[in-house]
Formats: structure tokens, sequence, C-alpha cells
């Protein structure tokens, strides 16, 4: 029996593997749900049919070689190993390291997060290295930045919302994307106090009927002027916590100039949502902010990827967080701000150096002193780390140009599918000189590699994942590999010596994280208290944890720092920042067009790489299907089951239609998880955010037509 977790989303909800005999079973193990705090012993319909892909018949099982015919064929480890060395160290000679790049994953272990960030910038020596996580978290974290000074997913553990009295949900619908999440929302709903904002009845939505608590259902892409339009009320009505802004906050007299145009009545005209219930929802969140700092139920606002994957994101945000600053709540028991990562590592993804501005533990690659600190755990000086890269999009937009890179290298993502503007990114990568990709299935990004390289799935490895409330876990292997599949550790490791890498690169996970440790120790997130025998105990630690910590691996005691900021916010004086935050309206959309609005369906995850190849997941929802309100269907003339061409500028995507009153009138839905002609991100577009260069993934102008189809 072995205690892990599941390989997909943030929740990382606790699961125990048991190996089957061949004779017994069509599958290597089995999977059932473990008495974990995030889950219960519940799984949502991924997690429970995991297991279906560990012996897939689609599994890499050997490094694939494309030939001159176009096809790819196996080669052995050798080989594979010897030909990435010897392009990438002569395209280094011929055009700098900068000509090298490396895209990364929120899905990958800590160590693996971290040991591809060190093997870019001093095995290859490059600069331009980012991750998927650019895609889905960095929003979030430009936002939590900027007003704590420290930006990790929830602050509080999620235990913590069980006892909640209202909770204000923005843009996540956690009832399909992670169902087991709703069980920390019973105690609000039961309260009447679930608020869900969301420009679609979503399942999420839906949990808020019978007096749990109420929708607010705004045009796509106004979240923005929502939050301003409350905290106008919160101002206005003298609703806000002044004791609390004057102790522990900077910032309210320009924050509250700047919502003074902001009126109910403005807000609505602009969102569509009712001036009245804009009104009563304000009022209603002071009312349960005053109880529970009268030690009643506390209150939280939590946002997802709906408010920012668009280029205001980190603006929404931070209206988020200003709203919750003005209830009083962070940094107390009475509540507070949460952002729900999403990817199965988003959290610990993103601290230890896969981004491009960023080193081990939260540290700046542009700060002198941090620098300083991880060179000295390398073993090399400072000037050997290159400065900072490139974001996603410009990366990718740079791939084959003349200054940009000719060589890259991807680990554990799929941008052909996942990447804005897809199209443009998979001719991008057709203008390499050599593309690697490292993954278990042939995805579509892997089938435009030059080489594919097999690599480890989540119950084959070691290592540390750290969930969306920033507890560090371990994943623990229960299977042997493929005899031909390698770890990523391995890889680096080996490629290291090949290009004569400086520093020690050890594929043994363990090793890896003694090092992470000490990288960390003293930043931001602090893991160097940690101990691998503690988590292998089952030790409930949060991060930050530096050394010296008391660590009791004990049912119910929390170790390192489970609530952040009680003492103070992570900015030098303590304080919290209110940044006043503006909204430019975007162009008007033509009379014939509709907002398109992306998201995931319960059964599939991220670019659906895995997921398409459960049977019975792929049975449930084996295409793409466009949500549409019937009467808009009406209006173009589109019947249920039709094929439907949705266009724009950018591309055409074809799918059948889905007549749902859920839908609003001027907004369509559309899943992402799907390739070839149902691939949504071929509509979206690459505009970024400006803070956080999150691209513009939650809304696109769209036109449908529908498809004559021969009777």
């Amino acid at each position: 029996m072995t205690d892990t977790h599941c390989p997909y989303c943030a929740l990382q909800c606790g699961i125990t593997l048991e190996p089957n005999q061949p004779e017994h079973s069509t599958e290597p193990v089995s999977l059932k749900g473990r008495d974990f705090e995030t889950n219960g012993g519940a799984l949502c319909r991924k997690g429970y049919s995991a297991a279906k892909l560990l012996d897939h018949p689609e599994r890499l099982q050997t490094p694939l070689l494309r030939q001159p015919d176009g096809s790819l064929a196996p080669i052995d480890w050798e080989q594979a190993l010897d030909l990435v060395a010897s392009k990438a160290l002569g395209i280094r000679a011929e055009s700098g390291a900068d000509a090298l790049a490396v895209f990364g994953s929120g899905s990958l272990t800590n160590e693996k997060a971290y040991q591809l960030g060190k093997f870019a910038r001093l095995a290859l020596g490059t600069s331009r290295i980012d991750y998927n996580g650019r895609f889905c978290m960095s929003s979030a974290a430009a936002g939590t930045n900027r007003a704590f000074g420290l930006d990790r997913g929830l602050p509080f553990p999620l235990a913590d919302l069980d006892g909640a009295g209202m909770i204000l949900m923005l843009g996540s619908n956690v009832a399909d994307t992670m169902p087991p999440f709703v069980r920390h929302l019973t105690g609000a709903r039961e309260n009447g106090g679930l608020i869900v904002v969301d420009p679609r009845r979503s399942a999420t939505a839906k949990l808020c009927a019978d007096n749990a608590g109420w929708h607010l259902q705004p045009t796509p892409a106004t979240d923005l002027p929502l939050l301003l339009g409350l905290a106008h009320v919160l101002v206005a009505e003298s609703l806000a916590d002044t004791s609390y802004l004057a102790a522990r906050t900077n910032g309210f007299g320009s924050l509250k100039a700047s919502l003074a145009s902001w009126w109910p009545e403005r807000t609505a005209r602009i969102t569509g949502v009712p001036a009245e219930q804009i009104r009563h929802t304000a009022r209603a969140l002071a009312q349960a902010a005053s109880e529970a700092k009268a030690c009643g139920k506390p209150v939280y606002i939590l946002t997802g990827r709906g408010i920012e994957q668009h280029s205001n994101g980190t603006d929404t945000v931070t209206a988020a967080i200003n709203l919750a600053l003005l209830l009083g709540l962070p940094g107390t028991l009475a509540g507070g701000y949460g952002t729900i990562t999403g990817q199965g590592n988003g959290q610990g993804g993103r601290e230890h150096g896969q981004k491009c501005d960023q080193l081990p533990g939260y540290r700046k690659i542009t700060d002198p002193g941090h620098r300083a600190h991880v060179a000295r755990v390398w073993g090399v000086e400072p000037e050997a780390i290159p400065g900072p890269g490139l974001p996603a999009v410009e990366l990718f937009d740079a791939l084959g140009t003349p200054r940009g890179p000719r060589m890259m290298l991807i680990h554990g993502a799929n941008p052909v599918i996942s990447a804005p503007d897809a199209s443009r990114v998979a001719s991008s990568l057709t203008k390499l000189d050599f593309l690697v990709v490292c993954d278990f299935f042939l995805s579509e990004t892997a089938a435009q590699a030059d080489l594919v390289l097999p690599v480890l799935q989540w119950a084959e490895e070691e290592g540390t994942m750290t969930n969306l409330e920033g507890r560090i876990l371990r994943r623990r292997a229960a299977l042997t590999a493929p005899e031909n599949a390698r770890s990523e550790l391995w890889i680096f490791s080996q490629l290291a010596q090949r290009l004569d890498a400086p520093g020690c690169f050890s594929p043994d996970a363990q090793e890896v994280f003694e090092e992470l440790k000490l990288a960390s120790a003293g930043g931001l997130s602090d893991y160097s208290g940690v101990n691998w025998d503690d988590l292998d105990a089952g030790a409930a630690i949060y991060w930050p944890c530096p050394a010296g910590t008391d660590v009791k691996a004990q049912p119910g005691i929390r170790n390192g720092t489970p609530r952040l900021f009680l003492e103070g916010f992570a900015h030098e004086d303590q304080r919290a920042v209110l940044v006043p935050v503006y909204f430019q309206p975007a162009p008007r959309m033509d009379k014939s067009s509709v907002s398109l609005v992306t998201g995931r369906l319960l059964e599939h995850y991220q670019s659906g790489a895995q997921t398409r190849r459960v049977p019975e997941l792929a049975k449930a929802a084996p295409e793409a299907l466009l949500e549409i309100h019937p009467a808009t269907a009406l209006a173009h003339q589109i019947a249920q089951g039709q094929k439907v061409v949705i266009s724009n500028e950018r591309g055409e995507v074809t799918v059948r239609a889905l007549l749902s009153s859920d839908a609003r009138l001027d907004t369509v839905f559309l899943p992402f998880h799907y390739p070839d002609s149902g691939t949504a991100n071929l509509l979206t577009e690459a505009k970024v955010d400006p803070h956080s260069k999150m691209p513009e993934f939650k809304h696109a102008h769209v036109s449908l037509s529908a498809v004559k189809e021969e009777q």
C-alpha cells in the first residue's frame, strides 16, 4: 500500500495505491481515495480513473527521433542524449546561449522544477526559460505580491473555509474543475452565504440555489468594474473597517478617491448586474465581516482563472484584494483573501526558479543579494547566472527569429493546445532548428518535436509537491517504471555531464530536495526547515518553514506557517498596500458577434493529453461542444447538435452546438481541452497583462455560423 496524491489539480487529493496482480486486473494498481484534509476520501472522475493511464497502450517507452521522411523512429538513450548535447553545444557556439530555450510546467515536482531552472541557467547558460504557470497563476501572483509582498494561493489552510459564514467566489467553477473542493463550501451554503460571480450559470453557481446564496452574472470581462462597484458601496456607506485600514494598510486615501465614480447605477450599466444586487452584496459582506470579528463565522473572498486570465487580470485580482482589505479580513482569523491554484504543483512550480525572472525561494533574479545566495548553493559565481529572460508569450513569439531561440526543450506542457493564439505558437515551433519534448504520451506538441524523450508518470517517481494552501506533500512511487522511461532528474544529470556544466545535478529526488532547501533558505518561500522524513511521517508542513522549526508529525498539528500575515504582511513595514486600479472598457463588439468564454469540463484536465486517453472520460465528453443560449442559437439559425463555425481574425473552430439557458444571451462557452479543429485557443488572443504577462484567455469576440449538413 502506498499513500500518495492525485496527479491532477492543486487540491492534491490523498489517494492510496495498491499493486494488482496481472491475472486479476487490467490496471497495474488499485486506486482509492484517502482521508486527507483537502478531499476527505472523495475523488473526482479524473482522480478515480488516473491509474488507467499508467500502462496505457499509447505510453511512450523509448526515445523517438524525427526521420527524413517525417516519421518518428525509436533510438536508444545514449544516442538521444548525445544528440541533444551536440545540438545545444553547436547552436550555443554559433548563436550564443540565449539561442537555447526551456519551457517548464506547473505539473512538475518541486525537485524537477528546481533542477530545470538550474539546468537552464547553468548547463545551457540561457536566460530563456519560462513555464506554463505564466498561463495560469501569474496575475494572481502579481496581484498578491504587490498587495501583501508575498504570493501563496491560499494564505490559510483550505479547511478554514469549512466554518465560513460567507464566501465570495469570483471566476472559479470548482464544482466541475475540482469537485472535492465543494465540501469546503458546505458551511457557507448552510448559512446562505455562498456568492458566486460568473457570466455562466455554472455548476458552482447552481450551488447557490435553495437559499444557499446568490449568483451575480456580469457581462464577460467586467469583473473589475463589478469589484470597484462593491468597494464603492463599502466606502460610500461607511461600511469599511477604518480601524483595520489605519492599523494595517497603506493607500486608503488614494483608493477612496479612485472609487468615487463607481456608484452602483453606473456599475450596473457596464456589468449588467442590477444596482440593488450590487448594494445588497456589499452590505451583506460588510455585515458578515463585522460579525466574524465579533467571534462569528469567517468571511472569505476567493478568485480563480475566470477573472485572472485577462489583459487586466492583475488589476482585477488587486480589486478583489482591495475589497477584502476594506472589509478588514486578510491577516486575521475573521477570514481573508485567497486564489485557487489550478495545476497540480501550480504553487510549488512557481517558487523554485522556472519563471523567467525568478530564482529558488521566490528570490528575484535581478537582486544582487538573491543572486549571491543561490550562486553559493550552486557553487558558482553570481555572474554565471544569466539575468531575466522572456515571459512565455514573448518567448514563443521569438522562436526562430533572427535573434531568438533556435532550440527549445519542453517539459510537461502542451502549448500547441494550451497557449493563446495556438496556431501562431504551432507555427513558431516549426521554425526551430531542433525541438525536444519530454512527455509520457505523444501530445500534440510532442508530435511536432524533432526528439521525444519518454519520462515517468506520477506513480513511478519520488518527490514533493506543494498544494494550493502551501502545504508540502510527498509524491511516492508505487510502481516500477517502464524499462526505457526516465525521470527528468536523470535526464538533466546526464545532459549536464555532456555539457560540462558546473555544479551538481543529482538524479535522486531526495538529494535535490536537500539542495532546494538550501537555495530557498531565508527566502519568502523558505523550505529549509522541512525534513523529508517528517513528510513521510505525514507531518502537515506549510511554508515558510525556516530551519530550526519544531515539526511534529501528529494529526491535527499544523507546522511551519499555515496562516500567513497574522503578525504582519511581507512588505518591509508589515502593512498591506491598497493599490488603486482603473477599468478600460474593451472595444465594442460588432452587433453580429458574441463573447467567447473558455474553460474546463468536469471530465477533462488542461490540454486533455491525459484525460482524452481515459475511455470513460473520453466517452462522457468525447468532443468540444459550444454552449449557447437557445435564443442566441435561434438568432443565428443554429439547432441543437448542429455543427457551428466559430471564427475571428485569429482562426476558426468547428464544433457542435449545445443549447443551454445556463449561458448568457451575449456569451458562448467553449472548453479548451480538445485538439485540431476543436482547439479553443485558436481563437484566444496573445495580448498580455502589463504586470503579469498573462494572456487574454477568457474573453474573445467571435462570429457564429451554422454549418449546413447534408441529410
